[in-house]
């Protein structure tokens, strides 16, 4: 029978949790790269907008789902509606739309987002105001 070398003592890399995000990130560079083409043919430097806007996209959404039960949660929500609002408005800007309608789009939609999530924060926490485990 042969001996097992113990665990290392520091931490162990998992990718657990990262499957949602990168799958969101991949759709959303995706959508990026298609709407930045405008109908002509597919070039390297839309594949790479598409390819960076889904990793910076994958990275954002994994970190607040690590780290963003530590803020209250009125700054955990408007952290989530500040990223949707700039996801959508970025990909309103690719369409060839102005820079007000896409800033005013993409506020709307973080508004919108934001105050969702904030109902949902509030509503899930228990009496000592901790969030409950999602």
């Amino acid at each position: 029978m042969a001996a097992h070398a113990a665990a290392p003592a520091g931490r162990r890399i998992s990718t657990h949790g990262w499957a949602g995000p990168a799958a969101v990130g991949i759709l959303y560079g995706l959508y990026a790269a298609t709407v930045a083409r405008h109908g002509g043919p597919t070039t390297l430097g839309q594949l790479w907008l598409g390819l960076i806007s889904a990793i910076v996209l994958a990275v954002s959404i994994r970190t607040l789902h690590r780290h963003g039960r530590a803020l209250p949660r009125e700054l955990h929500a408007a952290a989530w509606g500040s990223l949707s609002g700039i996801a959508v408005g970025f990909l309103f800007s690719l369409s060839g739309a102005s820079i007000l309608s896409s800033s005013g789009l993409g506020l709307a939609f973080g508004v919108v987002n934001a105050a969702g999530a904030y109902y949902m924060y509030y509503t899930h926490e228990d009496a000592k105001g901790r969030p409950a485990p999602y």
